[in-house]
């Protein structure tokens, strides 16, 4: 309100001033500053004052302020916010501002806040008077300067280090760095963090012997500086020996030792919620100003933002990491013949979850089936659909399907999800009793092997499409690679995340992965602890799932090896798959000049299973030893019904087949098994030196 007698303020009867006459005298120019409005009058001496000419001020306060330094105007509203926010009648602070003629000058404003009947603040009156006179000697005011700059670089640097920080660990760290201390002034510090139930957990104190005993979990209702900022969110400012002693007189005895002269206490507030609390405690001062004041609030504030940032991190982070290893198998089952190891490593990126996963299959006959894959993207999403992709791979597995057959329906299963994710994946089979060794890519990166003598290399896989993009598209076509794996040597599956960095080219990746492998530990746990910590070292963004599968050696006692393939009924793909094995097998163990011949028995027994008995077939070969080495094809179907020979029909395409095994092969049979029969025959093959036994 204007006092149009004086032309100055309407100031209240007990402002702390003297006569309202003595203002101007004083060089103390007034302010009327109406907060719904924004609009703030001066009168004329407080315009002089500031250095700002009648008709250049347009009434608005951020006139004033865009006159000022930066880091000036930011503390002034603190204040002004500050006293807004805790139920303050009143606040004051220096500042600089630049006058007309371009040159700086030190201002103290001073004012009080007046509410209305709710509590709601209204207006806030005031005073504003020059300062430079206070700052006169030059001495004063460089150091002056110099304190003000080194505390607001403290915040400065703080906040930089502190926008780096991820987890509460890092804000910790930050917190606690061989120089933070030096930096904030402090001799300890502590920081302590609400939890449910009204509970402080003491998460960081420093140094080590300022640790009070029973104080690493307190009560929001407890008589300590902590407990009591959490309560009523006001900084608490101890400022001698005699005022900790006076105020808290459970926890002085504990620190008296320590030397402290004074202490801050901050909370930290997010959202308008107590988040924790830091303490500063000092050995060397008493007293804090209102400058120093207005910096460590900031600092809280700052701080308290980062916890709050690392607080979410922390559970979203825990959270997702808890649904992915849910998704995982909770346990890798023993296999005999192999030793297994499985590692998963989650990237550091909050509520970002990878659908990365590993699977190990026990599968009849001795065999074993390992998946690594990877559903694209990074959210629950990919990892739900990974789930699903895990357990309909298991099955299918499980049924007995081809390995390519098993990736061309899991890609159909994906296609049909209501979902646009795809996924990679490699599925190997292996028979460990041979060491043979059944491979399908979709897409995914190619597996490495590692020698008995800890050489590594990579191994070329043929592959399909992703899953989901090759049913989208109709290309279900999934190559089947072979290979053997001898006793000692190592299959090696991962995700691309173990091999994939930013700026790098892929092979460079997996060359520095082969490198690590032939140089890492032999023993296959320690190999896949040393392949993670690389990965934890280089903080990547991406999640790592690892497989490695070693074979122990042979399992049976037989001289000669086995495969074994089921064929499902109207499933081509099935059929080519067992074919292909029953080819790669007589190359592989020298069948010779009879591989035609053995090739064509196998294939009539597998299409006669298929033509005449429902259920599928299970097709066998393996190398008998003996006097003579023989090589001999099972066909398992679950017909009881024996077969029998046939003349040929009239268009002599049908009633060939036990002909046709007759004339080849060296010997045949039929044996019951169980709820259906299994045919056989058996070819002398060359042993290995070439001859014949």
């Amino acid at each position: 309100m204007v006092d149009r007698a004086t032309g100055g303020l309407s100031l209240p009867d007990d402002w702390p001033v003297g006569p309202r006459e003595s203002l101007a005298l004083n060089g103390m120019g007034s302010f009327d500053w109406d907060l719904p409005s924004g609009l703030m009058h001066l009168d004329e001496t407080a315009l002089q004052v500031l250095g700002v000419r009648p008709e250049d001020y347009d009434g608005r306060r951020e006139s004033l302020t865009s006159r000022m330094p930066p880091d000036d105007a930011a503390r002034l509203d603190s204040q002004v916010a500050q006293a807004l926010k805790n139920g303050s009648d009143h606040y004051g602070a220096y500042f600089r501002i630049r006058r007309g003629d371009g040159g700086l000058c030190w201002a103290h404003s001073q004012g009080r806040v007046r509410r209305d009947d709710t509590g709601r603040p209204r207006r806030i009156i005031g005073i504003v008077r020059a300062a430079d006179d206070e700052l006169a000697d030059s001495t004063a005011r460089v150091e002056a300067d110099a304190g003000r700059v080194r505390r607001t670089g403290v915040v400065e640097s703080t906040t930089a280090a502190l926008a780096h920080a991820r987890t509460v660990q890092d804000v910790i760290d930050v917190l606690k760095d061989a120089h933070g201390l030096e930096h904030f002034g402090a001799a300890s510090l502590v920081l302590g963090l609400v939890e449910a139930g009204g509970r402080i957990h003491l998460v960081a104190e420093g140094p080590q012997e300022a640790f009070v005993p029973g104080t690493r979990y307190t009560r929001v209702d407890d008589e300590y500086p902590m407990s009591e900022v959490v309560r009523t969110l006001r900084p608490r400012f101890i400022e001698s020996p005699e005022d900790f002693a006076a105020s808290y007189p459970v926890l002085w005895p504990h620190i008296r030792g320590l030397g402290i002269e004074a202490a801050v206490y901050l909370p930290l507030i997010a959202q308008a919620q107590p988040i924790g609390a830091l303490g500063l405690l000092y050995s060397d001062r008493t007293g804090f100003n209102a400058e120093e004041r207005t910096v460590l609030v900031a600092l809280g504030s700052s701080i308290a933002q980062s916890v709050q940032r690392a607080v979410l991190y922390d559970q979203e982070h825990d959270l997702a990491e808890g649904l992915q290893q849910a998704m995982l198998p909770r346990r890798i089952p023993e296999v005999p013949g192999a030793q297994i190891a499985v590692r998963y490593r989650s990237a550091r990126m909050g509520r970002d979850i990878g659908g990365d996963w590993y699977d190990v299959i026990p599968l009849p006959g001795g065999r074993v089936g390992a998946v690594i894959g990877d559903v694209q993207g990074h959210d629950t999403d990919a990892a739900a659909v990974m789930g699903q992709l895990r357990i309909v791979l298991r099955a299918y597995a499980a049924e007995g399907h081809t390995p390519a057959t098993v990736m061309a329906r899991a890609s159909v299963f994906l296609h049909e999800l209501d979902t646009d994710r795809f996924a990679t994946c490699l599925y190997a089979e292996a028979d460990l009793s041979t060491g043979v060794v059944q491979i399908v890519r979709a897409g995914h990166v190619d597996p490495l092997l590692r020698d008995t003598d800890g050489s590594c290399r990579r191994l070329p896989v043929e592959g399909g499409m992703p899953l989901g993009l090759s049913a989208e598209f109709g290309r279900l076509e999934y190559p089947v690679s072979t290979v053997e794996l001898d006793p000692g040597q190592t299959l090696l599956l991962y995700t691309d995340g173990l091999v994939e960095q930013p700026g790098s080219d892929l092979d460079d990746g997996m060359q520095l992965l082969t490198a690590l492998v032939r140089n890492g530990p032999r023993d296959i746990q320690l190999l896949a602890d040393r392949l993670c910590e690389v990965v934890d070292e280089r903080s990547g963004d991406d999640d790592v799932a690892l497989l490695l599968l070693r074979r122990r050696g042979v399992v049976t006692t037989r001289a000669g090896g086995r495969l074994r393939q089921h064929v499902a009924p109207n499933d081509p793909e099935a059929l080519r798959s067992a074919r292909h094995m029953v080819r790669w097998a007589v190359a592989a163990w020298g069948a010779g000049d009879r591989a035609d011949e053995i090739e064509l028995v196998a294939d009539e027994l597998m299409t006669n299973a298929l033509l005449h008995t429902d259920g599928g077939a299970i097709a066998t070969v393996r190398v008998l030893a003996g006097a003579r080495r023989r090589l001999r094809v099972e066909v398992e179907d679950r017909s009881s019904a024996l077969p029998r020979r046939r003349e040929a029909g009239e268009s002599g395409v049908s009633g060939r087949g036990l002909l046709l095994v007759d004339q080849l092969a060296d010997a045949w049979g039929v044996e019951s098994r169980g709820t259906g029969k299994c045919v056989w025959c058996e070819f002398q093959v060359p042993d290995r030196s070439g001859g014949h036994g």
